[in-house]
């Protein structure tokens, strides 16, 4: 579960401190927005604001607020600001300012609309163990999971709250229906499906330009047949350039499902920088 989906679940029942980065300069460990909260007792706190010296103090600071809050003491200025150099013990030199504010269940309409990420959207076809894996993977990160496969008993009873399971058959019928700008990995139960699907892909990105990645498991000696056999179904040169295969990071020469999901995670994660 998404640290803010816990946020909003546990404010039902106890008020919290949330301490958000309001403004930063320079050099420092997080950006605007990134925040955590604390509970009363010795919880861990949900959320970072970056680790080290300048979370521990904001997690001091945000205990004895929640303290004054829940004692009904006068709340204490909002904006508390922090430099990063000896008097924390950190290098980076920059300057933070947090703000702190104590919040409740009256609170959570405004927080899920004010924290929530921008998520990208990434439709995944195929629900053998690297599909498991990537999902799994995918779920803590910054991406809205559209998973579908032709066989509708291989999805987890329990998934990501942002995740949305999809059976499909035949299972290129779903590419019409993908968020525009959705990144796609292709790795189902049968490379005739794989063909269709990346076959359906590449036919909505000649009509609307709007699928980014397009991502194919496999070897090369797979793709170089897949395109033999999608040159001979009218696509050309350049569109079939947009098919990504083998995929994942280059470097990491594991086999097993984790591994590959991990190393596919990381190549969503740089695709989300150049675009």
């Amino acid at each position: 579960m998404r640290p803010l989906n816990c946020l909003l679940e546990r404010i039902r029942s106890a008020p919290a401190c949330l301490v958000t980065v309001e403004s930063t300069q320079g050099s420092v460990p997080r950006e605007n927005g990134a925040w955590m909260a604390l509970f009363e007792g010795s919880q861990p706190p949900l959320g970072t604001i970056g680790g080290g010296h300048l979370e521990l103090q904001a997690m001091h600071e945000a205990r004895a607020r929640l303290a004054d809050h829940l004692a009904g003491r006068p709340a204490r200025p909002p904006l508390l600001r922090q430099a990063l150099g000896p008097s924390l013990g950190q290098c980076c030199g920059g300057v933070v300012q947090l703000r702190f504010e104590c919040v409740g269940a009256a609170d959570a309409p405004a927080l899920r609309q004010r924290l929530a990420p921008r998520l990208q959207p990434v439709a995944l076809f195929g629900g053998g163990h690297v599909g498991h894996a990537l999902a799994r993977a995918l779920a803590p990160l910054p991406f809205a999971l559209h998973w579908i496969d032709s066989r509708d008993e291989v999805f987890p009873q329990q998934v990501d709250a942002d995740t949305l399971c999809e059976h499909s058959d035949p299972v290129q019928a779903a590419v019409p229906g993908l968020a525009p700008q959705s990144m796609v990995l292709i790795m189902s139960f049968s490379h005739a499906e794989d063909l269709d699907i990346v076959a359906a892909c590449l036919a909505r990105q000649r009509q609307h330009g709007d699928l980014p990645f397009i991502g194919l498991i496999g070897s090369r000696t797979k793709w170089a047949t897949f395109s033999h056999r999608l040159q001979a179904r009218g696509f050309s040169d350049a569109e079939l350039a947009h098919v990504t295969c083998p995929i994942g990071v280059s470097g990491i020469t594991g086999k097993q499902p984790e591994v590959i999901a991990v190393a596919v995670a990381a190549q969503l994660l740089q695709q989300l920088d150049t675009h």
